[in-house]
């Protein structure tokens, strides 16, 4: 195998995508150039001018692969297509993608209709937004229907007209009805016309139209149509006047600024769209911590519009931003493409455009503040409740990762065993793990605790080993991430079970128990044979008690699922003729028992791969 070294020399000189891996073969960056030979070579000469989280990536690279593209530009989408499908840590990246909603009114159809779509496809239909929520959708859709009688309903236009009755929306004026053939295929598009115009923002083009057919219809003296005309123009108007014009320019506009406080970033979106605000959106960066030079400021704009706008359905004919960015050029041509048209990038530096982004950086700064306090609540419930419990147990641990246990059953039946696990003081769902009692007969839950938590001990032990033999990192898989705290829902009892348990594997994770009130409320814990009460107001006990009430939780929803299959195992299974397949028949064609108890013989046999034999007996099983 070639060293890095060995490997630079040999990099080409043609532009294309670099992927950094560590050791453990995973991608930990992934960058484009021009020339990839110079580029790669930069990370590995003197490392005095790096920024820190260039050194540190630097010193986690054991590898790196290649792709040669022909262009600067396929070597652009070729990396925006990567770095969302593999998310490197060392990239700045989006914490969340949203996929907005839109408006879509199918022209290509004979009667076109208005629908909500978060896809936008190459056909004849026209598309309007994003906007940033449903609730702006269906508002923007409930203003255009008391505007416009645009019919809502999913009939086949296809079919002769006439033959159906017209819904109540024709006899409250909104809707046509063009399933009675009420208005033809020229008049009916001729107004969805006026509404994509309302929808593009272009209001004062859409009065003027609408003001020509009200002279039209008094002209002709149709005193009615005109009336009608008028009343939409004064509906038009009142609804416009309501819509703030920020932008003079009239264009679509997406205006882009960033804010950064406590290595924390915040880039905030505004959606112009014919001059008028129709939404904003703010998002949050990874991978931007201790960056303040200017350059690294270019690297975050130019990540976010990067990343943005492979996300983006829409893009606008300009977008202002906050400060300049590398391969603008390049971008604009990546960004034409995908529009199919002229897109022009801008940072304004006076005039109305620059106020603009001023006003998009304050909400930026606002949302990043916003952020900030929740996150300083959010620490005090978990990380600030982690290190008081360490306090309390008097252990210098931090108590990263917390696993608890809870056994569930009636009566000794059907008992089983939950493992439900917080990381730095949060649910982390991926990591629960169920378990089957399988050597406990009968209710005894100590037998029962025990005989999980050497499971699931010996699991993690195993689990280390072949992650060892593979070269993998020792703590993938399951169970090879061991706890800093293991809790288990119980007394001293319960404690006093387990910890032989750890001895005997020799593995030092402090116990405790979470102990109950009379009224079966979290009370304290139990810990190295004492009880320790903590405060009922602090957010520590806040924190116990979400962890108490998530293990019995989630043990009693196991429980009651496999009581369940139980009690249709036990009264399917005592019926001749009915087996395996026949009973997952007969559940999913009746859905319950008490379905299959009602139903007649004919019904029963219906049910495919039933036969009028097995279907009389299983009748007759259930009513003589």
């Amino acid at each position: 195998m070639l060293s890095l070294q060995e490997k630079i020399k040999n990099l080409p000189e043609n532009s294309g995508v670099y992927i950094m891996k560590d050791e453990y073969d995973e991608i930990i960056y992934i960058g484009k150039a021009i020339n990839l030979k110079n580029r790669v070579r930069q990370y590995f000469q003197s490392s005095k001018n790096h920024a820190p989280k260039v050194k540190a990536m630097v010193e986690r690279i054991v590898d790196f692969e290649y792709i040669i593209t022909d262009t600067e530009l396929e070597a652009l989408i070729l990396e925006c297509n990567m770095i969302k499908k593999h998310r490197p840590h060392y990239n700045i990246l989006l914490k969340d993608d949203k996929h907005y909603p839109y408006i879509k009114v199918t022209m290509g159809e004979d009667y076109p209709r208005i629908i909500i779509t978060r896809e936008i496809k190459k056909d004849e239909s026209k598309y309007f937004g994003p906007y940033t929520g449903t609730d702006a959708v269906y508002k923007t859709i409930e203003i255009i229907k008391k505007l416009f009688p645009v019919r809502s309903c999913n009939k086949n236009m296809n079919r002769t007209p006439g033959k159906e009755r017209p819904c109540l929306n024709y006899d409250i004026k909104r809707c046509l009805a063009p399933c009675q053939g009420n208005v033809n295929k020229a008049e009916y598009k001729d107004m969805m016309k006026t509404v994509c115009l309302f929808l593009d923002g272009k209001v004062d083009d859409l009065l003027k139209e609408l003001e020509m057919k009200m002279a039209h219809a008094a002209e002709n003296l149709d005193f009615e149509r005109a009336a009608e005309i008028r009343d939409q123009i004064n509906a038009v108007k009142k609804v416009s006047e309501k819509q703030k014009i920020i932008s003079s320019a009239l264009k679509d506009q997406d205006v882009i600024a960033f804010a950064r406080e406590e290595n924390e970033t915040c880039v905030q979106v505004f959606f112009i769209r014919g001059g008028k605000l129709i939404g904003r959106e703010h998002f949050f960066l990874t991978g931007a911590e201790n960056i303040e030079d200017e350059e690294s400021h270019k690297e975050i704009l130019s990540s976010f519009v990067k990343q943005f706008y492979t996300e983006s359905k829409f893009v606008p004919r300009e977008i202002l931003l906050q400060e300049e960015i590398d391969e603008v050029n390049i971008i604009e041509s990546w960004l034409s493409n995908k529009r199919g048209s002229k897109v022009k990038i801008e940072v304004p530096k006076i005039g109305e455009k620059h106020k603009l982004i001023e006003m998009v950086g304050k909400n930026a700064e606002d949302a990043l503040q916003l952020l900030i306090d929740k996150s300083k609540k959010d620490i005090g419930r978990t990380i600030g409740a982690i290190k008081d419990l360490a306090g309390y147990l008097n252990t210098d641990t931090i108590l990263r990762r917390i696993e608890a246990y809870d056994i569930s059953n009636i009566k000794g039946v059907d008992s089983v065993g939950s493992m439900i696990v917080f990381t730095d003081g949060k649910p982390d769902n991926r990591n629960y793990r169920r378990f089957k009692i399988k050597t406990v007969d009968g209710p005894n839950d100590y037998e029962s605790m025990r005989e999980i938590i050497e499971r699931r001990i010996v699991h993690g032990l195993r689990e280390v080993e072949e992650n060892k033999s593979k070269g993998k990192a020792p703590e993938e898989g399951k169970f090879s991430k061991f706890p800093d705290l293991i809790m288990i829902d119980g007394g001293l009892g319960h404690v006093n079970a387990v910890i032989p348990i750890l001895k005997r594997y020799d593995i030092n994770i402090p116990v405790c128990g979470i102990v109950k009130d009379d009224k079966h409320r979290t009370r304290g814990l139990i810990y190295d044979g004492q009880e320790i009460m903590i405060p009922i107001t602090s957010n520590t006990f806040r924190l116990i008690t979400n962890i108490q009430d998530e293990a019995h939780r989630f043990a009693f929803s196991y429980h009651k699922s496999l009581r369940g299959k139980s009690s249709i195992k036990s009264i399917l299974d005592e019926i001749p003729g009915i087996g395996a397949v026949r009973k997952k028949a007969l559940i999913k064609h009746f859905g319950s028992i008490d379905k299959i108890k009602r139903a007649s013989q004919e019904e029963l046999n219906a049910v495919k791969g039933m036969n009028s034999k097995t279907a009389e007996d299983l009748y007759n099983f259930f009513n003589k």
